[in-house]
């Protein structure tokens, strides 16, 4: 009689019934894997819950494996290993090196808003409140990253290998194959990261994967497709032309990574037909403005048409008119000017950051122009603009809002529902699919498509639910 082949266990612990929290653990020939340790971004519970418990003992972990450099994704890690976990952190080389800038930033946003709320604490006679993590952390953490190349195949423990492709969400970003041997046989999870939308510029297609005994998949816009995104790039043209015309400055919030780096693609494209020699091309955001340079650093991830861009010009990160501003005092002056001015800056919901000093110079404009190039979350100031808010306060000012308003909603870096499903469509024998990363309307949306499409076995994760395979 064969001896049953050993189980592995997938608990879900994280970005199950919601977008962000990425946090996942495998338990597998007797070791412990975690993929991804994500922070909660939004709602007003993120703070209590960030600093909470992980579910499970850091120290015990194995190993980390994380598919992408963003927040929700990667920005918990110094408090797993301020709290124990002294082992090895996988991800791909652009992943490493971005996650240094992302890491250290948050580090120092937490550290002002604990400073910030301990001074309204002391003044109500209460104790302080401590940083979710320091600088320190940061650095802890960044020392036990062990970068990978794409394609690679490493074993991480005894019977453990693993494997990066691209995910062609942002740089570095990673679809991560664990493979697992047990029983004299391979097991394979595959887990998708964040699928970016097949031609997106700068950087290559998803890579299609073909072998899986499950697969653990994302599903942040499983119930619709994004807007065509030609479309909206000429949509961009006509606005940068009629405000030319009107005389105003262009104010553009937007994310430091990927973002901002494909609104600068696209003013290198159609720099001579739109005309943009006749403005001042502003990025303003100190992270912006590092990212850029890393991206600059791995120009052998980028598709072959940007390659082929970099090299008969203009370059998208060196444009003749480009102005990247990092010094608090250069900030301020750029509102000295009430024209021929597209500024980018952060932060791309209006919460925070150098754009809130731009919108408050700005705003009470007619002849000015916002632009809103990413998704604007509830409660947040562009959430507000975008609604039509006839006043905004900003810096405990009530101001008339009379710039013109556009929102701009086909740069996505994340696939929709077709491209989700036609990456799982590569997977021979259509293998089950546990669904995270997605609200449960777009979650259930997804479920259905690959059930009707491939007959797939689809599970929508739960928050602390075991998948046996």
């Amino acid at each position: 009689m064969s001896r049953k082949e050993p189980s592995i266990r997938l608990r879900c612990m994280g970005a199950a019934g919601e977008v962000t929290g990425s946090r996942h653990l495998v338990e597998a020939l007797g070791r412990r894997v975690l993929l991804d340790c994500g922070m909660v971004q939004g709602g007003h519970t993120e703070t209590a819950r960030n600093a909470a418990g992980f579910g499970f003992d850091p120290a015990e972990l194995d190993a980390v494996v994380v598919s992408h450099a963003h927040i929700d994704h990667i920005g918990r890690l110094p408090l797993l290993v301020a709290r124990g976990y002294s082992g090895p952190i996988h991800a791909t080389r652009a992943t490493a090196d971005l996650a240094r800038i992302m890491l250290e930033d948050a580090a120092r946003l937490a550290a002002a808003d604990a400073e910030r709320e301990s001074r309204v604490r002391q003044r109500r006679g209460e104790a302080p409140v401590q940083p979710l993590y320091l600088l320190r952390d940061v650095q802890d953490t960044l020392r036990r990253l062990q970068p990978m190349d794409y394609g690679e195949r490493r074993e991480i423990l005894p019977g453990i290998q693993l494997r990066f492709e691209d995910a062609g969400h942002i740089l570095g970003a990673a679809i991560v194959e664990l493979r697992f041997r047990t029983g004299g046989r391979d097991k394979v999870l595959v887990f998708s990261g964040d699928i970016g939308p097949a031609a997106a510029p700068i950087l290559r297609d998803p890579t299609p994967m073909h072998e899986a005994d499950l697969v653990l998949m994302e599903s942040t816009y499983g119930d619709r497709d994004h807007r065509d995104r030609n479309e909206t790039v000429r949509e961009l043209g006509t606005i940068l032309a009629n405000a030319h015309a009107d005389g105003g400055n262009v104010l553009i919030p937007a994310f430091a990574v990927g973002r901002s780096q494909e609104l600068l693609y696209w003013m290198a494209r159609h720099w001579h037909d739109w005309g943009l020699e006749r403005w001042q091309v502003i990025l303003d955001s100190p992270m912006a403005t590092r990212v850029t340079e890393l991206y600059q650093r791995h120009t052998e991830l980028f598709d072959e048409p940007t390659r082929r861009m970099l090299e008969r010009g203009p370059h998208p990160f060196r444009l003749p008119n480009l102005r990247c501003v990092v010094d608090v005092q250069d900030s301020m002056a750029i509102n000295r000017r009430a024209s021929g001015q597209i500024i980018l800056a952060g932060s791309g919901m209006c919460n925070g950051g150098r754009i809130r000093h731009h919108l408050r110079h700005n705003l009470w404009r007619e002849n000015c122009d916002i632009v809103f190039v990413g998704f604007q979350a509830r409660g947040t100031l562009g959430r507000q603009l975008v609604d039509g808010a006839e006043f905004v306060t900003l810096f405990g000012e009530k101001i008339r809002v009379r710039a013109r308003r556009h929102t701009l909603g086909g740069l996505s870096a994340h696939a929709g529902q077709s491209g989700l499903a036609a990456w799982y469509g590569h997977f021979h024998g259509h293998p089950p699919v546990v669904l995270v990363h997605g609200e449960d309307p777009a979650r259930k949306a997804l479920a259905e498509v690959l059930q009707q499409r491939y007959r797939a076995r689809v599970t929508l994760a739960r928050a602390g639910g075991v998948i046996r395979f």
